[in-house]
């Protein structure tokens, strides 16, 4: 899985490194990331595919998008026992929280002290002394 997600991503970062610094003319001194030869590429594609060179990046950019998805699918079908587990303990944690707390007594009936007090006298068996 680890190979298949380098093999996806390696490809993207380069492409989307190349558009922009090209894009924005950033070239460092590289032929290959000059703005003329970012429209050259664009307008050889453009007349391959018989489509407007401005058209290519959206494109492209959906073609990623769905790749992304479909990875992210891939990964969560081989780890859908562990995610399972993961969402099963998620939820059983969150409806024995949500059950503790309307077993709690609220605030307002026990005054917000209740919790400090010392055992005997937070149990109601013993009295507290007056003052």
């Amino acid at each position: 899985m680890r190979y298949l997600l380098i093999a996806w991503a390696a490809p993207l970062a380069l492409f989307w490194g190349w558009y922009f610094l090209s894009l924005n003319d950033m070239n460092f001194g590289y032929i290959m990331l000059t703005r003329q030869m970012h429209d050259f590429v664009f307008e050889i594609y453009g007349n391959i595919l018989g489509i407007d060179p401005a058209t290519i990046p959206p494109l492209v950019a959906k073609a990623c998008i769905f790749d992304s998805f479909f990875i992210v699918a891939l990964y969560a079908f081989r780890r859908r026992r562990q995610i399972r587990s993961w969402w099963r303990g998620r939820r059983a944690r969150s409806i024995a929280n949500a059950m503790v707390e309307s077993m709690e007594r609220p605030e307002r009936e026990t005054g917000p002290y209740a919790r400090v007090a010392l055992a005997p006298y937070a149990e109601g068996a013993v009295r507290p002394p007056s003052a």
